[in-house]
């Protein structure tokens, strides 16, 4: 039986232990010894990139935004989404080794990923980010893992779950922007309080896995801004 093993760790800025791990050629992200994610099972993480990304394949200019990294598998189901040449895709890492075991450790998994121009990784917390576009360019899409990437949110009293979280994250959006959010399960009282926030809210189940047995199902919770504008360029005649 072959051994797992550590890649490489990390310290986050709550004091979490982060480590990168391999074993038989399946990766997988820790922190505090607690399995995060997988490269055997990202079904889910690729869901919710084409979900947030479909209504905006028709904009010239889409402006995604993803909270935290992980193993990139969101990030590169987003780009492939909307292939457009002027979209624009950002990140919000606050730890910079994963972005570093991306493309050193797990570049093979994402071919072409890192030398797409459009990508660009902040190693800023999400709240930070938002407080920004709100104020200059806003986002057509938020995506956010509601289970394992809150840390990048670190300013306090700017939860996701929160309402001054929810609040910032609209006031990041274009006006028919979502806010995308994965979670392990259905949070009624979460969708609640989106609604309360003004937000039309769908949920999707998808599967968690991409192969192998799919029985075991994620959440996908899409919380719109307003109703969607159309971003075509009128053809000038």
């Amino acid at each position: 039986m072959k051994p797992i093993v550590q890649i490489a760790e990390a310290w986050a800025p709550d004091g979490s232990h982060l480590a990168l791990c391999e074993h038989d050629e399946t990766y997988f992200l820790k922190a505090d010894g607690v399995q995060l994610l997988t490269s055997f099972a990202h079904a889910s993480e690729q869901h919710l990139a084409r979900l947030a990304c479909a209504p905006f394949r028709p904009a010239a200019q889409p402006r995604i935004l993803i909270g935290g990294l992980g193993l990139g598998f969101t990030l590169a189901e987003a780009c492939r989404a909307l292939p457009q040449s002027r979209a624009q895709f950002t990140v919000a890492e606050v730890v910079p080794e994963l972005h570093q075991w991306n493309r050193r450790h797990l570049g093979h998994l994402h071919p072409g990923l890192w030398d797409d121009p459009r990508v660009t990784v902040c190693y800023q917390g999400l709240a930070e980010l938002l407080a920004a576009a709100a104020a200059s360019a806003p986002f057509n899409a938020i995506l956010i893992d509601a289970d394992h990437g809150l840390h990048t949110m670190t300013e306090p009293g700017h939860g996701l779950h929160s309402a001054a979280g929810l609040d910032l994250a609209r006031g990041a959006l274009k006006e028919g922007g979502l806010l995308a959010v994965w979670s392990a399960g259905s949070d009624p009282a979460f969708e609640k309080r989106l609604r309360n926030s003004g937000f039309v809210v769908d949920t999707e189940l998808v599967p968690a896995a991409h192969k192998g047995k799919r029985r075991r199902q994620h959440t996908i919770c899409l919380a719109r801004k307003g109703s969607y504008q159309s971003q075509h360029q009128k053809q000038r005649r």
